[in-house]
């Protein structure tokens, strides 16, 4: 039955994609409900993931995350949440892109990635997401991946353990 699960996030991502097309110009376009934005303030780290179907630090979901040369732009993507700003969650996206950069923490492979790549933290960038800015958990980022992401934000943020 996992592969059926599978299946179904896939199709709903690819959906979700296909709803985020502008037809005229072929280019991603921003969702008009979109919340997503810079984390501001001191962040509450936390790791207590339950794969419970609802959000929880230490975990992997998938939300919108505005482009960084153009916040109106931007696409779903893997976020690893990372705790509380307030009553919102504090996440950091995920890439699959290699470049190399110090800001960007090796995090490994994992459910997130149905293609089974290597993934990177931008710990250069903090986002504060609403409960309804994420669509799916992709599955928990373990411990010591995620203290290595931290260590690496707390470059970059101002957060509290």
């Amino acid at each position: 039955m996992k592969w059926l699960q599978m299946i179904i996030d896939l199709l709903k991502q690819v959906q979700a994609a296909q709803r985020e097309r502008d037809p005229v110009a072929g280019k991603t376009t921003k969702r008009s409900t979109q919340r997503t934005e810079r984390a501001d303030g001191r962040v509450q780290i936390e790791y207590r993931p339950d794969l419970d179907g609802d959000a929880d630090p230490g975990e992997v979901v998938w939300a919108w995350v505005p482009y960084e040369d153009d916040p109106n732009r931007g696409k779903d993507r893997p976020v690893v949440i990372v705790g509380h700003v307030g009553s919102d969650w504090a996440g950091v996206p995920l890439t699959s892109k290699n470049k190399g950069r110090a800001d960007h923490v090796p995090v490994g492979t994992g459910g997130w990635d149905s293609r089974g790549r290597n993934s990177w933290a931008k710990v250069d960038r903090l986002l504060r997401l609403d409960d309804s800015d994420i669509r799916r958990e992709g599955s928990v980022l373990d411990k010591g991946r995620f203290d290595d992401v931290i260590g690496n934000l707390a470059r970059y943020h101002d957060i509290t353990r």
